[in-house]
């Protein structure tokens, strides 16, 4: 572990190629130089690329490796590089750039280790480093777990900064004054005389130049874009429906394709009769798949259409099915020979609890939830026995790369995966099945662009879930105060679930995720203890928006708030004085602040829950408050605090925490998967039903800047809101809600 720390920990620059007059800039962490992917293929008169800066006789490009899903992830990426680099990010080219594993994810791992992510002891930070070497030995160019700024924050910064000094130590030898005296200015080199050479005038003699890599960072006086008002460079289509996601390619002859799978995940088919779906208008073609079948037409519509004419027989998959088998198999899961992990053990929780003049029991529920982009699931894909073309918008580049390559049987050098901007995804894209199928139903139209596009419902019913979770809680209280806490908590492995249909090897050692939200939250119960248990697979399950914490944080704020209750204590003095993380301690405060917090109760028809969630690094915390009306219960306002250590661009910050607060309060109040006939109920969005635009509340928003870390924002937010709601509908009608969606015990105006 100490040599993998040290490895790691060892970063440098390395250098650029001549290839046909451009010039290679990039950072790299690790000690060996991983090959430069954009060198590939290059054909006379294109420039040397290399893995963040591209620049040629056509200007400048940046390459934003990390998908956008609506995050804002290439706008940021870009504005990292351009610091440095002296560009308008609005005036340069924008290229995701190819799968590789030079843009392995850093940080992908950290919160899958079983250390807290503010634990910066030595143990914790050798345990980080080894998962970056994990991460670049296995190629993860991955985007998920709040990680792109993160990763990015410094590596792409030094990128832009290689570059820069680079094109000015080419134009000092082009005029003979030296670098020293050089400044840099929107994409030009500016000499003493005032005279300027654009970055593009300079790449073929950048090029045969060492890349300068002892470059000190701007400091923070000097900064254009960080911290500052960020216009998005996507913001003007998005603004005026022109952006183009994945479901929007469009290649000459293409031809449109749908698929039919099990409805019950995991199972495989018997049988099929196509034979009514043959004769319908425009179907060009049946496909058999793995576990399924497709259809290929002239159009969307007539593909759907026809797939639902064919007549299938289906094999059941290897689970209960129905939603109650399913909870029976998690209340069984309580027994040792299934205990996972026990992560959290302070002090004696059961001598607290023997001695207890008071204790609470509980049991709490989180179900199933489909990721439900708004952009079904699709991917044009173009095959010839000698390359294979893939559009589609992805979270996994080089898993895909790879499984395609596998599917195919080509190599993966002969293996294109073009990235598309993603038409949301929270979680849903860390998989390639649907890609797998399109590319299952090209290689039977050899040399034909086939566009695979999921209906709706097979969206819904193959969308791998968030796991269902229960607990069972047990506490304690003595003087008006929390004593003691005990969580069990069972569900389904979404690590093993998902690693194993990346092919990938498991992580060795207990699956952190499923705990992930409880036994990393940052308060000091005298008596604590938090048990994970592992039941068997049932639906195959994945990350979604905020992974284990999104659930967790339900069973964990809202046992805790019961906790509080029972000892006659107020909520938010409470977990102020039980917190032991300064910035965790500071949120509050700032919450309590910000809130006008005087106590849950404001008079008969309105209350307020308070909740604080640590996720990714983050902790944040959230007080809703809700009116009683004659429609039902109102949500009024959220606050919400949080301290991501430092804010890139408080316009994005600002969107993250709105749109993470709206999706979780929606999810809370409405929506769930559940089973009958091994398949879900919920098909489309009117049985799955996010917060209409009448019930969005006033959000409140301040962002602290404490930490030494720099964070990721896209999930903290979400862990939080389903407690604090859940937490002041009790205090404004007395009815404790212990499971989800609320909707099942509340009526919401």
């Amino acid at each position: 572990m100490a040599r993998l720390k040290t490895i790691a920990r060892r970063t440098f620059l390395v250098g650029s190629a001549a290839v046909v007059g451009g010039v290679a800039f990039g950072y790299y962490s690790l000690r060996k130089e991983p090959p430069n992917p954009l060198l590939k293929g290059l054909k006379s008169g294109q420039a040397a690329i290399t893995p963040y800066v591209r620049v040629d006789s056509e200007g400048v490009t940046l390459i934003t490796p990390r998908a956008d899903k609506g995050q804002g992830a290439y706008s940021i990426q870009a504005h990292l590089i351009a610091e440095e680099l002296d560009v308008d990010p609005h005036k340069v080219r924008i290229d995701p750039g190819p799968p590789d594993t030079a843009y392995f994810n850093s940080r992908i791992m950290d919160d899958s280790l079983p250390f807290a992510t503010i634990d910066e002891g030595v143990m914790a930070r050798g345990a980080r480093g080894g998962g970056e070497v994990l991460s670049r030995l296995l190629g993860m160019q991955i985007t998920g777990g709040s990680s792109t700024v993160p990763d990015g924050y410094h590596k792409l910064r030094v990128a832009g900064a290689v570059a820069r000094e680079t094109l000015k130590e080419a134009a000092a030898r082009r005029s003979g004054v030296p670098r020293s005296q050089l400044k840099t200015s929107d994409g030009r080199v500016i000499l003493p005389d005032g005279k300027s050479v654009s970055y593009a005038e300079l790449a073929a003699e950048a090029a045969q130049i060492a890349p300068i890599t002892d470059v000190a960072l701007r400091p923070e006086k000097e900064w254009r874009y960080i911290g500052k008002n960020m216009r998005r460079i996507d913001i003007v289509a998005k603004s005026t429906g022109t952006q183009r996601y994945g479901i929007d390619v469009r290649l000459d002859g293409m031809v449109y394709a749908t698929v039919r799978t099990n409805p019950g995940m995991g199972g495989t088919i018997k049988r099929y009769d196509a034979s009514n779906a043959e004769k319908m208008r425009g179907v060009k073609k049946i496909v058999p798949i793995k576990d399924g079948v497709g259809v290929i037409a002239d159009n969307t519509w007539r593909a759907f259409h026809a797939a639902e004419a064919i007549k299938i027989e289906w094999n059941d998959p290897p689970y209960p099915a129905d939603s109650a088998g399913m909870w029976k198999v998690l209340e069984g899961s309580f027994s040792k020979d299934q205990q996972d992990s026990r992560l959290r053990n302070d002090g004696d929780v059961e001598k607290a609890f023997a001695g207890a003049s008071k204790s609470i029991e509980a049991e709490y529920r989180t179900p199933y939830l489909a990721h439900a982009p708004l952009e079904p699931m699709n991917a044009v894909v173009l095959y010839t026995k000698q390359r294979i073309d893939i559009w589609t918008g992805t979270q996994i580049p080089v898993f895909l790369r790879a499984h395609a390559a596998k599917l195919t049987q080509l190599p993966e050098e002969k293996v294109y995966v073009h990235a598309q901007p993603i038409g949301g995804s929270f979680g849903a894209r860390l998989d390639d099945t649907y890609a797998l199928q399109a590319i299952e139903l090209a290689m039977a139209m050899e040399g034909v662009p086939v566009k695979m596009t999921w209906s709706r419902e097979e969206n819904m019913a193959h969308d791998y879930p968030r796991p269902i979770q229960l607990s069972r809680a047990k506490g304690s209280v003595r003087d008006g105060k929390v004593e003691s806490m005990s969580i069990d908590i069972a569900g389904q492995s979404m690590g093993a679930s998902w690693f194993n249909r990346l092919q990938a090897p498991v992580p060795p050692g207990p699956d952190t995720t499923s705990v992930n939200g409880i036994w990393d939250q940052p308060f000091s119960i005298p008596n604590y203890r938090v048990t994970g248990y592992r039941t068997k697979e049932m639906v195959p399950v994945s990350p979604w928006r905020s992974v284990g914490a999104s659930g967790n944080g339900f069973h964990h704020a809202s046992f805790l708030d019961e906790l509080i209750y029972a000892a006659g204590a107020d909520p938010m003095s409470e977990l102020i004085r039980l917190c032991n993380h300064e910035p965790s301690k500071a949120v509050l405060h700032t919450l309590r602040d910000i809130s006008d917090w005087k106590g849950v109760r404001l008079d008969d028809r309105r209350a307020r829950g308070v909740a604080l969630t640590l996720s990714f690094g983050v902790p944040m915390a959230q007080v809703v408050e809700i009116s009683d009306t004659a429609q039902g219960i109102k949500i009024e306002k959220v606050f919400a605090v949080c301290d991501v250590g430092r804010i890139l661009d408080p316009i994005n910050f600002e969107a993250q925490v709105q749109g993470g607060i709206i999706w979780a309060l929606g999810h809370a109040m409405n929506c769930e998967l559940t089973y009958e006939n091994f398949a879900p109920n919920q098909t489309n969005f009117h049985v799955f039903e996010a917060m209409r635009f009448r019930q969005v509340p006033e959000i409140i928003i301040k962002g602290l800047e404490l930490g030494k870390e720099v964070r990721g924002l896209g999930e903290p937010p979400v862990p939080p809101a389903a407690p604090a709601l859940a937490n002041a509908i009790f205090a404004l009608t007395g009815k404790r809600v212990r499971e989800l969606p609320l909707n099942k015990s509340v009526k919401f105006a």
